[in-house]
């Protein structure tokens, strides 16, 4: 198994600012777009939902307004949001700012975020909702640990990383 590299076109001149959750990047970005003519896209898996505001450091409404954000608010949690969607939206957004001639400043904590868009992602299938819930139903049958040892039998490998339950 080769390790596969997806050309990806080059990324327009941007900032980015990474760091843990309540570690000030929000203050810092906000006092960067004091100095700079920018446009902030966030980089954080949990931001994008609406509503998760506990424990996530979302920027107040005021914060919002003073410069304008992106990529904040944008589903629901009921709705997945893939590091490939993030790569597109930001991308786009990129382009778009830097249209406008402004800078792009990237802030926020999600790793895979930022390696994703620097790097690119190899090109995977989409989960399947039939299969999900032909399994789901299998399970409910016989059991977790049951599919765990038929998963034993065809992948030890994946089985032995993977808890029964």
């Amino acid at each position: 198994m080769g390790v596969r590299f997806q050309l990806i076109s080059p990324l327009p001149r941007y900032l980015a600012l990474a760091g843990p959750t309540a570690s000030g990047k929000t203050a810092a970005a906000l006092a960067i777009a004091q100095a700079w003519p920018v446009e902030i896209i966030s980089v954080d898996s949990a931001l994008v939902y609406r509503g998760m505001d506990i424990g996530t450091a979302k920027p107040s409404a005021a914060e919002l307004a003073a410069v304008p954000h992106h990529l904040i608010n944008i589903r629901d949690p009921l709705q997945a949001y893939s590091a490939a969607e993030f790569v597109a939206d930001a991308r786009q957004l990129m382009a778009d700012i830097t249209a406008r001639g402004k800078l792009p400043l990237l802030v926020g904590g999600t790793m895979l975020y930022f390696k994703a868009l620097r790097d690119g992602l190899d090109d995977m299938p989409r989960a399947d909702p039939a299969v999900r819930e032909a399994i789901a139903l299998e399970a409910a049958q016989k059991g977790w640990p049951a599919l765990h040892a038929e998963l034993a039998q065809m992948d030890p490998d994946s089985a032995a990383r993977l808890a029964p339950a």
